[in-house]
């Protein structure tokens, strides 16, 4: 089962991400963590299963994406 509070990969990323992040995180008022959750939650939103999941290439992983339960719904 998803466990929100496990950390499955740490990206590097570029100055300008992290501070843009940090930022964003400081205006919703959560942790840089959560703030990046909800980013990709709202960009997720942006794009669809059809598009996405022909791509995937770790489909061991569809319980748990947005994109494959989407598609399923």
């Amino acid at each position: 089962m998803y466990n929100n509070n496990k950390r499955f990969y740490s990206p590097q990323f570029s100055e300008m991400a992290c501070v843009s992040v940090r930022r964003l995180a400081w205006a919703l008022g959560v942790s840089m963590p959560k703030a990046v959750d909800t980013i990709v939650k709202e960009l997720s939103s942006a794009f669809s299963s059809s598009v996405v999941c022909p791509k995937c290439k770790d489909k061991s992983k569809c319980a748990v994406c947005s994109f494959s339960q989407r598609q399923t719904a």
